[in-house]
């Protein structure tokens, strides 16, 4: 439970939280961090109810066990595309898709399961009835995961924009690094709007599927109409490829055997984690959960 009170923050601040919140909540995708309640309480505190989720995200991931077997990211991307499909089916484009946005995390005992969170900059294609909350036409968004035009013509994001982000998580699962690695974000900026990527395959220097490797850059162009033109086509593309499906449930729980201590000790367990290895996503403004109630 995640309390936002009056006098620690501006009530604009509270009301576009609110907001998000509501939006998010309407999204009933099983790759969705789920909500659960949310209001005001009798004395003006908002308030959000959330599920805890026991797992990782993709930077801790990459960052105890390195680059990501092709068939594992190719499993993670997919369920990221079909989130984000219903997202963008019903009005909404998340902007800040990375990997600390995307968690592995066990449901019902099955694991790796990717649920994407953070909603926080969330933007509504539709947005008369809330001027002024949005603040839609501010650069906003992680430097290594925005799109050129989230940097030079941010009111013009689109779907297409999560889908270059989304390209880039792919990037970093298969190779370790960020597509570009400028030392400013000037310097990132600046290469998103006129470097052409290296190959994941360069990058890592070994080989990559070659049909996942053209469709992570084929994300990566710089001119959104090149792009796959909406998430539902991205998965359908996913699906194709010749790895997809072959991410076994016995290598992902191999691998949470191997790596879950690594985990742990990098987040400073017992107290970062809790008893269980839980993690707990969504900490205040504006890390808003993308979610369904």
């Amino acid at each position: 439970i995640k309390l936002l009170k009056p006098g620690a923050n501006s009530e604009k601040a509270i009301e576009r939280f609110a907001r998000e919140v509501r939006l998010t909540a309407q999204l009933t995708h099983p790759n969705t961090v789920t909500i659960y309640d949310y209001g005001r309480t009798p004395d003006d505190v908002f308030y959000y109810a959330m599920e805890l989720l026991d797992g990782a995200h993709l930077g801790e991931v990459v960052a105890v066990s390195g680059p990501q077997p092709a068939r594992r990211v190719v499993k993670v991307l997919r369920e990221v595309a079909s989130a984000l499909t219903e997202a963008h089916g019903v009005g909404l484009i998340h902007r800040d898709i990375k990997p600390a946005n995307i968690i592995l995390s066990f449901q019902g005992g099955v694991p790796d399961v990717a649920k994407v969170v953070d909603f926080g900059l969330v933007k509504e294609l539709d947005q008369e009835g809330d001027v002024g909350l949005t603040n839609g036409n501010a650069v906003t968004g992680t430097p290594q995961y925005m799109s050129p035009e989230a940097i030079t013509a941010p009111d013009e994001v689109n779907a297409r924009s999560d889908i270059y982000a989304l390209g880039a998580v792919g990037y970093f699962l298969l190779t370790g690094t960020h597509v570009f690695r400028a030392a400013t974000i000037v310097g990132v900026c600046a290469d998103h709007l006129h470097t052409e990527p290296e190959s994941p395959s360069a990058r890592l220097g070994a080989s990559v599927p070659a049909d996942l490797e053209a469709l992570i850059l084929e994300c990566l162009r710089k001119d959104p109409g090149d792009r796959p033109q909406s998430a539902a086509a991205l998965e359908l593309r996913l699906e194709g490829l010749g790895c997809a499906g072959t991410w076994s449930h016995a290598e992902a729980a191999a691998w949470w055997d191997e790596f879950r201590g690594a985990l742990d000790e990098r987040r400073g367990a017992p107290e970062a984690l809790g008893s269980e290895g839980s993690v707990e996503i969504g900490r205040g403004v504006p890390s808003t959960p993308f979610a369904a109630k």
